[in-house]
């Protein structure tokens, strides 16, 4: 890519950035408010974490309803028109007056905001080579990775400076801005297509026919894993920081910040990395390390070693390994696909976000959340992300297509 080309794609990379970042955004600013909602709402902690469920729910079935749509009606109409929905229960969610509301209204916000997760990986492979895919998703993750760095933080201030709905309106005026960027930044990237049907029957065909790339199938569970791992990691983060070691919401703010910034990090280095090695080497490394690294967390817990700071530096190790491993799953997984990209995106998304819904719902149900049960989740999801990257083995030869280093590593 030429410096001219690499200038011209930087709006369009940040507007997917965008997209990719609504969803982190509208999980992690609300983390800070669970006591206080929970308080206003008349219930407890625990009840709210099922608003957090019925988003993950939300954010899975949608997935597989927009990927069909994405290659049918284009890109772009799908995505505003989801963008239009997460922007109307916003407003409604900020005036839920129940804690059942509230988990409905974040299970249709979900529906609309995954719209920008299956579109923005569809772009990415409508608008890049295939061996530029990991580079496009490492600079990806660093434009999103900044909503885990602030959201938090910004969560904390507008709990304790305004109240939990504000929240809510912060995030309808985020959708907003997203929706101004892709109807003025983004391209319709793939033309309406009439002969793609929408009858369920034809939908399910089709969808099994994607999933009989094993290739695709491998490294989509690898990405998957590792982001169950992830939303594990986030679901159990309040309770885990807060009381069972402390924190004061600002704390846990800066805590998970620090956290969420060596994802990013980790996501940069990544593009370093695969100037040496090719995206299956570099997936296969990170992925070893990423085990021990939870291994270890796990280990020292066990022996009552795991105090604040230990456990810090492990997570955010992991997280920085982890935002190495993904971009080079993800890419390898939609560089196997070369038709019907809306629907391998849809249901990467719906695999991804499932399995995240799992490892969270897992979590949340043991009887009390620690460092020693958030560990063995990690361990036990991590440690699955790797046997699949390394199952691509069994199949032979890398197929056509797949990322090379010498291209993936060019910079903007």
């Amino acid at each position: 890519m030429e410096q001219s080309g690499r200038q011209s794609h930087l709006p369009i990379i940040v507007t997917l950035g965008m997209l990719i970042g609504l969803n982190p955004f509208s999980i992690d600013m609300y983390l800070p408010g669970f006591a206080a909602i929970a308080a206003d709402l008349g219930t407890d902690t625990a009840k709210v974490g099922l608003t957090l469920s019925s988003f993950f729910a939300g954010i899975c079935i949608g997935q597989i309803v927009y990927g069909p749509l994405l290659d049918r009606f284009g890109r772009k109409k799908p995505l505003l028109i989801g963008l239009g929905i997460f922007f109307f229960t916003s407003i409604a969610a900020a005036f839920a007056s129940s804690i059942e509301q509230l988990v409905v209204l974040r299970f249709i916000q979900a529906l609309g905001g995954c719209a920008g997760m299956v579109a923005s990986r569809a772009y990415v492979r409508d608008l890049f080579p295939p061996d530029e895919t990991a580079r496009i998703f490492s600079l990806l993750i660093l434009v999103m990775g900044v909503a885990p760095i602030i959201a938090p933080s910004i969560g904390s201030f507008i709990v304790t400076s305004l109240d939990w709905h504000a929240i809510f309106v912060a995030l309808a005026l985020i959708a907003a801005t997203v929706f101004t960027a892709v109807l003025l930044v983004l391209p319709e990237s793939k033309a309406p297509d009439a002969d793609i049907s929408l009858s369920p029957p034809k939908v399910l065909r089709e969808y099994f026919g994607v999933a009989m790339n094993a290739r695709f199938m491998l490294f989509t569970f690898a990405m998957s894993f590792s982001t169950a791992a992830l939303f594990a990691y986030i679901t159990s983060s309040p309770i885990l920081f807060m009381k069972v070691h402390g924190l004061s919401e600002f704390q846990f703010g800066l805590t998970f910040s620090f956290c969420a910034f060596c994802l990013i990090v980790g996501s940069q280095v990544n593009r370093l990395l695969l100037r040496k090695f090719s995206t299956n080497k570099a997936a296969e490394l990170t992925g070893i390390a990423i085990v021990l690294v939870a291994a270890l967390l796990f280990v020292l817990t066990l022996a009552s070693l795991a105090g604040f700071f230990v456990t810090v530096i492990c997570i955010a190790s992991f997280l920085f390994l982890m935002g190495m491993f993904n971009p080079n799953a993800g890419a390898l997984a939609l560089t196997s696909v070369n038709e019907k990209i809306g629907m391998a995106s849809a249901l990467m998304g719906f695999i991804q976000m499932g399995l995240s819904a799992i490892a969270a719902a897992t979590v949340s149900s043991l009887s009390s959340v620690s460092t020693l049960s958030m560990s063995a989740v990690l361990l036990a999801c991590v440690s699955l992300a790797v046997l699949c990257a390394f199952g691509v083995r069994l199949l032979g030869e890398r197929t056509e297509g797949e990322p090379t280093a010498e291209l993936i590593h060019t910079t903007i």
